[in-house]
């Protein structure tokens, strides 16, 4: 089955593995805008509710079970949830797990490179074939340096947008949310980091996009 979807995808971008993972990509972020302008949505009413959510923070702090309740109740007058915010990372989760399964299938991408780089192989492979002063371990080095340089940007547009009312350890956390990209790049084979260097780069934009249009 993965062997027939990659012949299928690959086939129709031409022959070229690389090229069929970025229109696969964006394909897959163009499906799931929706949910991304409904994240944006539930970032401003976030903003609008943030003096009664630090009411209630004063009001309930010492019973969370309570606080948590409120809280709930306060966005869904508002027809949004506290959690909507993460419903596009949780919705790539299958498609990344899908973009595994073909990265690491024994045919799926055999033969398949990114500028003389294999698609199908890790870091640690890739260091072990070729050394590590070789032209697929720089490949795989720039791939990884630009999630890094995405995940740093962003990070950077995380932190700006946490206020004070925000739980602190979840502004402790929330900026260290795309350095897992980096991470899963670093482990994962090429082809898992091209589809997050395509997606994360997508995200950092889109999310600059809809800023600008809210305000």
């Amino acid at each position: 089955m993965i062997d027939s979807l990659v012949t299928f995808v690959v086939g129709m971008s031409g022959g070229h593995a690389a090229l069929a993972i970025v229109l696969f990509t964006l394909a897959v972020r163009v499906l799931l805008l929706p949910l991304s302008v409904r994240q944006a949505r539930s970032a401003r009413i976030k903003e609008r509710l943030a003096p009664e959510l630090r009411r209630l923070q004063q009001r309930f702090g010492r019973d969370p079970q309570r606080l948590s309740k409120e809280v709930s109740a306060l966005y869904a007058k508002e027809g949004s949830s506290p959690f909507a915010g993460i419903l596009p990372g949780l919705a790539q989760l299958p498609f990344l797990w899908l973009m595994y399964q073909v990265a690491t299938h024994p045919t799926a991408l055999a033969g398949q490179q990114l500028l003389g780089a294999p698609l199908g192989q890790q870091v640690a492979g890739v260091v072990a074939n070729y050394g590590l002063i070789s032209w697929p371990f720089s490949v795989f080095a720039v791939i990884i340096a630009l999630v890094a340089l995405v995940a740093w940007l962003s990070s950077r547009k995380i932190r700006s947008t946490l206020t004070e009312e925000q739980p602190e350890t979840l502004r402790k956390i929330m900026p260290l949310l795309p350095w897992g990209s980096v991470v899963a790049a670093a482990v994962l084979p090429l082809a898992a980091g091209l589809y997050l260097l395509v997606s994360t780069a997508w995200t950092f934009g889109e999310r600059a996009v809809l800023t600008a249009r809210a305000g």
